[in-house]
């Protein structure tokens, strides 16, 4: 008589694993190894923060503000990412962030100073974080770009009593159209042997970009293709909105800058006021892609979904600055919700955002892995150019054989005080 042995049972199926009535965060669980039959550079990482927005890589920057302002969202942008600009501001400043990320096709934001020719320079302060000084007719961005100050040039002249035409350099500073990306402005700053170019968008100056930044950027790895750009050729930014009847003002600003999906920003996402937000939204905006939010079980989750959300983000006292699960004593393990929360949202073709307690590469296979799209990221992108604190550099011991010489190795970091 044949006998035909079980099948090797070997570990839960997260099916199995997640009925059982506990709540499992990332550590909590680990994934069996199988077979590997592909290359690395074979796994397509594209997905969706919400139905309508694409992603090249699934990853979201939290809206913070010590995270996500224009700088992070350009950043997230050209690497095929997004970043959510926090509302911690005033309407109008939230929409400026907006416009200024999505006004450039590089990742790299300076903040022009803009005086007109007949004002002084009191001190090299006034040059902020800039090399260079604009002039223009009228002092600012808006108004005729007629040359620049460079801050070498001021430092080197005696007299600092001289008008800002006084101290002009001889040739107007070459300008670019703000479509251009990293490989085109390269080549104008080439071919024009010139230390900058500055941006023009409908004849305003939106930035300077200087051949040092250009070279800094270049040494990053590679770009994952034209990065998370929209039909109307500029990049992604999402932003934060709450549930208050005055956001209904910021949200008209942020449709106005050009936002491309807006995050209903709350702790419990299951209320009547974020569903009668929702509702607002999808009316007044059809077009435009709303995420609810937080939700961790399915019945949230499911609220959210009959009201018209176009994702969900997942996560209750995970993050690393979230108290809720303290103060409120309501939450729930991130790996079980993630998992829960996709099972339902998956049938309704809604994406999930896995929002919190990501702390290392492990905890993002795990997020995807168990249903999410996107994971969103706080503390993970800590040290970018929000985050408060200064950057320290130091050159390491020993050396290094770079294309044709030796150089020493720097490297920094931010501190935090």
């Amino acid at each position: 008589m044949d006998f035909t042995p079980p099948p090797i049972e070997d570990g839960f199926t997260a099916e199995k694993l997640f009925n059982q009535g506990f709540s499992y965060t990332y550590d909590d669980v680990i994934f069996l190894p199988h077979y590997i039959d592909f290359p690395a550079e074979a796994v397509n990482l594209s997905s969706r923060i919400s139905r309508n927005v694409p992603l090249s890589v699934p990853f979201v920057a939290s809206p913070m503000d010590t995270v996500s302002e224009s700088a992070m969202a350009a950043a997230m942008a050209s690497l095929g990412a997004i970043a959510v600009i926090h509302s911690n501001m005033s309407p109008s400043a939230q929409a400026a962030v907006i416009r200024s990320a999505k006004s450039r096709r590089v990742p790299i934001l300076s903040h022009p100073v803009f005086l007109p020719p007949s004002s002084y320079i009191d001190s090299p302060d006034d040059f902020a974080d800039s090399p260079y000084i604009l002039v223009t007719e009228s002092g600012d961005s808006k108004s005729k770009l007629l040359g620049y100050v460079s801050k070498e040039s001021y430092t080197n002249q005696n007299d600092k009593s001289l008008k800002v035409r006084d101290y002009m350099a001889p040739s107007a500073p070459i300008t670019v159209p703000w479509i251009h990306d990293l490989k085109e402005i390269d080549k104008v700053l080439e071919e024009k042997k010139t230390d900058f170019v500055g941006l023009l968008k409908d004849n305003e100056v939106v930035d300077v970009i200087t051949k040092d930044e250009v070279e800094r950027v270049k040494g990053y790895p590679k770009l994952a293709g034209p990065g998370s750009v929209s039909a109307d050729g500029e990049w992604m930014v999402g932003a934060a909105i709450g549930t208050r009847e005055q956001d209904k003002e910021r949200l008209e600003h942020l449709v106005k800058a050009g936002v491309n999906v807006v995050i209903l920003d709350s702790s419990q996402g299951n209320s009547s006021y974020q569903l009668e937000m929702i509702k607002y939204v999808k009316k007044v905006y059809p077009e435009l892609d709303v995420v609810g939010g937080n939700v961790v079980t399915m019945y949230q989750a499911e609220n959210l979904i009959q009201a018209g959300v176009d994702g969900l983000r997942v996560g209750m006292g995970s993050g690393s600055i979230c108290t809720t699960q303290e103060v409120c004593a309501v939450g729930r393990g991130q790996a079980t919700a993630v998992y829960k929360v996709s099972s339902i949202a998956y049938k309704s073709g809604v994406p999930v955002i896995a929002d919190g307690g990501i702390s290392n590469s492990g905890h993002i296979v795990k997020a995807l892995s168990l249903g999410a799209s996107t994971v969103m990221m706080g503390s993970f992108l800590a040290g970018s150019t929000e985050a408060p604190g200064t950057f320290e550099y130091q050159v390491r011991t020993g050396a290094a054989q770079v294309e044709g010489g030796i150089h020493g190795l720097v490297s920094y970091e931010k501190k935090y005080f």
